[in-house]
């Protein structure tokens, strides 16, 4: 019973990106809405409500629309946890996740910043969900924060 559980743990994505540039500008472009829309331009996502452009702060909200898998999404996150410039967090208010949290963390490497995503989230639909994390979704989540965290290095280092 034990592996069958462990086949169907929730699923974290853990990223760790090395950036030529100081902590507190890799710190603000991880917070950019503009940015991130950059990032994501292939799904067509956009901020709609909330923090729509700039820097998102501590308890401001963003909501995103976006095409994933051929559905348009809507998808409300707010910055729950903050000190500049070591991290933020973003919580899941709204959207076809059952839940999810990123942490955002910088750390200071010699001249580079070592930036790291958790990414710990839940999938809808019982074991549907936690088979499709398997499948394709885990694979697909770390492609998309990795393709974000290119443009980050990329506009950081530039």
């Amino acid at each position: 019973m034990l592996i069958a559980y462990k086949a169907f743990e929730m699923p974290i994505i853990y990223l760790e990106t090395f950036i030529d540039a100081p902590i507190e500008k890799c710190f603000d472009l991880a917070r950019s809405i503009d940015l991130h829309m950059e990032s994501t331009k292939h799904t067509g996502e956009t901020a709609i409500a909330g923090k729509t452009s700039g820097i998102i702060e501590l308890n401001e909200t963003v909501t995103w629309r976006a095409k994933h898998f051929g559905i348009w999404q809507t998808l409300t996150s707010k910055i729950i946890e903050m000190e500049r410039p070591q991290y933020f967090v973003d919580e899941m208010v709204q959207g076809a996740f059952k839940a999810f949290r990123h942490e955002h963390r910088f750390e200071s490497v010699a001249d580079r910043t070592k930036m790291i995503d958790i990414f710990d989230y839940t999938s809808p639909l019982g074991l549907l969900g936690k088979l499709a994390d398997r499948l394709f979704l885990k694979s697909y989540m770390r492609h998309l924060l990795i393709k974000r965290n290119e443009v980050i290095k990329r506009h950081a280092e530039g």
